[in-house]
């Protein structure tokens, strides 16, 4: 152990910025973090080994105490739900023969669940030792289980178990053209580097991500600092369960998003990029390198790229689990081999990011698009969609429809369409942006896709009228009280208090007054919590409450509050050592009309008599 954690600490030249990455390959080789490694990599990197195991311990890919050979870690999304998860997560565990969330006695094999894998349009799910499997079923299953007993490397394994499809169905302004490799560089240093920003601030592109910061303004304010040490960042840490639409552009398009990475480079005057890649986006790590160093040959990265003068290179680090990661200021945390926590903003990543230095942080789906305006110009880009959301936007379809896939829309197209091209009949209602977004019924699908009206970072989960959307609202409690940081306590506690409460009324427990409780805590989880994780995750709660609170009140239980056992009964013995079994020794009983007046009882049986 010690040769081999001596390597990699090696190879990552004794960074600890790099301790994320180290990590990985330890939890790969031994599918824990040993003590030995933690003290071994605490002088190797000279840092704390408690704050090595406060990484570990961040992470959900990461365990301080073994897991299986064979790590099985079965998708939890709502759409892996509604396609029958459940049932087939407990043939799973009966086949092999282990509970979920345990290690099997001999220690070959172990099960558990995990968030959203990002395969919602193939799903059910899953992940065995960081690599994706797809549409499971019970012959997968029976398949999977028969391998797993027999030990065979994953190497071994039939490669169809491993098959990721991309599954575009229509595309648009950016998926229909593929740019030739070193076009968008070329023609933005023919244009000029200022001219070309110019262009994309023309273009009205803004971050493809879901918040909509213009793209050009963003990387105007990082050239413009004064530090000359700059970074560009692509987040490709697409946790929103329902979205995998950057998982289809990194598998189809990375060239021309890397060529977004550079031109930004260009623009702002970096020298170092970094694709940050989810961790259940493994199977894309090999191909995606090939692609940069077939990029370094032809002089599109490195050194004095295209002859310029631009030095320029992209480096891709692995995320481990962490949906917080998303968040721009979490995600340039973990890049520097931290937990990743939501930074205080301001400062933004702009003026210090990355190491405190001006940073970058876009989306893939900006590169791309960015890409494509350095070679065919504004106006290509400008002339579609409204005034406010230009260009286009691709979505990730899931749910309840014919044809889930990637689908690319003009700003501006009214929801019902998506619907009718997806295949989707008898829809009671819609979840746009993930978790995070909004709920919208069936009466609201005149509704445009578009900045000013429905924002989303790309997901869209379609639910027909057989669901009960209150498995939903579970589903996504359950999942940001998961993912919570646990930084701030209006997100820790909050998110804990919402999945208690929403739990407690789905099971039939609730009261009206919980219902009430309900709204009050999500108002004090979206208004203190320290982060956009927080601050959304009550949306689903409030969505669905505004929209059906019948829905809320039929699983509510009837409280009587008419006494649980007989009070007259209970006189009895007063009664008889009284002597007495007249009409005022007994409580009065409900008359015709239905009311019960009160009867007082003699002095004679009074308390204190």
């Amino acid at each position: 152990m010690r040769q081999f954690i001596q390597g990699i600490a090696e190879n990552s030249h004794y960074q600890a910025t790099h301790l994320l990455q180290i990590l990985r390959r330890i939890q790969s080789r031994y599918h824990y973090i040993p003590e030995a490694a933690i003290e071994q990599l605490s002088g190797l990197l000279n840092i704390p080994r408690t704050q090595i195991i406060g990484v570990a311990e961040f992470y959900s890919f990461f365990h301080l105490v073994p897991r299986g050979q064979y790590e099985l870690l079965i998708s939890d999304s709502i759409t892996d739900h509604m396609s029958g998860k459940k049932s087939l997560l407990d043939y799973l565990a009966k086949k092999l023969d282990v509970a979920v969330g345990e290690v099997r006695e001999d220690g070959v094999v172990s099960l558990d669940n995990t968030s959203c894998t990002g395969m919602c349009d193939q799903g059910p799910a899953g992940l065995v030792n960081g690599h994706a499997l797809t549409r499971l079923d019970r012959s997968g299953i029976d398949e999977i289980a028969e391998l797993i007993n027999q030990q065979k490397p994953l190497d071994e394994w039939p490669e169809e178990l491993f098959q990721v499809d991309d599954n575009i169905y229509k595309s648009g302004l950016l998926l229909n053209q593929q740019i030739e490799q070193g076009a968008a560089l070329r023609s933005a240093f023919k244009r000029g580097i200022k001219e070309t920003l110019k262009e994309i601030d023309y273009s009205g592109l803004r971050g493809r991500g879901g918040a909509g910061f213009k793209t050009a303004i963003k990387w105007q304010f990082c050239s413009e600092e004064q530090q000359t040490e700059r970074y560009v960042v692509c987040n490709a840490d697409e946790g929103e369960p329902g979205t995998f639409k950057d998982r289809v552009l990194l598998n189809a398009y990375a060239d021309q998003v890397f060529e977004g990475m550079t031109v930004c480079a260009a623009i702002i005057g970096a020298k170092q990029g970094f694709l940050y890649l989810r961790g259940e986006y493994l199977h894309l790590y090999d191909k995606l390198q090939r692609i940069l160093d077939q990029r370094r040959q032809n002089s599109l990265l490195g050194n004095n790229i295209l002859d310029t003068g631009l030095d320029f290179d992209i480096e891709i680090c692995l995320g481990a689990g962490a949906y917080i990661c998303g968040e721009e200021s979490a995600l340039i945390e973990s890049l520097e081999g931290k937990a990743g926590i939501p930074r205080n903003r301001p400062p933004y990543p702009v003026t210090q990011g990355y190491l405190g230095k001006p940073t970058v942080v876009n989306n893939v789906e900006t590169f791309l698009a960015a890409a494509g305006i350095a070679v065919n110009g504004s106006d290509w880009f400008a002339s579609i969609g409204t005034e406010k959301s230009k260009g286009t936007k691709i979505l990730s379809i899931s749910g309840d429809c014919a044809r889930p896939g990637i689908y690319e829309y003009p700003f501006g197209t009214i929801i019902q369409t998506i619907l009718n091209d997806c295949g989707a009949d008898d829809v009671l209602g819609v979840q746009v942006g993930g978790p995070s977004g909004t709920f919208i019924s069936n009466q609201e699908f005149d509704r445009k896709l578009a900045f000013e009206d429905l924002a989303t970072g790309g997901s869209f989960i379609i639910f027909n009228s057989n669901r009960n959307i209150l498995d939903m609202v579970h589903n996504f409690a359950h999942f940001f009280a998961h993912e919570s940081c646990g930084f701030c306590t209006p997100c820790r506690v909050g998110t804990s208090l919402l999945q208690k409460q929403i739990d407690k009324i789905v099971e039939g427990h609730g009261s009206a007054g919980d219902v009430v409780a309900l709204e009050e805590l999500c108002q004090l989880v979206k208004n203190y919590s320290h982060c956009g994780l927080g601050q959304t995750a009550a949306n689903p709660i409030l969505t669905t409450l505004e929209r059906y609170p019948d829905l809320y009140q039929s699983r509510l239980k009837e409280i009587s509050f008419e006494p649980g056992f007989d009070l007259d009964g209970a006189l009895e013995t007063a009664r008889r050592m009284a002597n007495r079994d007249d009409a005022g020794a007994h409580l009065a009983q409900t008359d015709a009309s239905g009311s019960r007046p009160v009867a007082s009882l003699p002095p004679s049986m009074a308390v204190g008599e």
